[in-house]
């Protein structure tokens, strides 16, 4: 059985380090990131089981352009924004409805404030085949 491979990419090194832990510890294969570039490079030779992006790294709307770019590969992978922009702006984003998938192409978006419990279920229901 091989292990599904999760990209993660923030900015921010700490969050990156205990999201790559905890989803390690969970028998995931995890690629971590610290830029939209560097997750580019990667999917342009790697297709991933799932990536979790933020929203907000060297560009306002990094989050947005990696899941376009993972959505325009690879259909399939299911892509998690995470994103402290509410808190930050006020400005609410999800990807609930129809209408917003079209244009967010995140299958999901969650607040940063997440705990991991949460993010893990996320996780399963988005990869239901993940023990086979």
């Amino acid at each position: 059985m091989s292990k599904k491979t999760i990209v993660i990419a923030d900015d921010d090194i700490d969050l990156l380090e205990q999201l790559r832990m905890q989803l390690e510890a969970k028998n995931f294969e995890v690629e971590a990131f610290e830029s939209q570039t560097e997750v580019e490079q990667y999917i342009e030779e790697h297709e991933p089981d799932l990536a979790i992006l933020d929203l907000m790294m060297e560009n306002q709307d990094s989050g947005f352009v990696l899941s376009y770019k993972i959505k325009k590969l690879y259909p399939h992978v299911p892509v998690i924004l995470i994103t402290g922009v509410t808190s930050e702006t006020g400005i609410k984003f999800d990807a609930a409805t129809d209408e917003m998938r079209s244009w967010i192409k995140a299958d999901i978006m969650l607040d940063k404030d997440i705990r991991f419990e949460q993010l893990e279920k996320e996780i399963n229901r988005l990869l239901p085949d993940r023990y086979e």
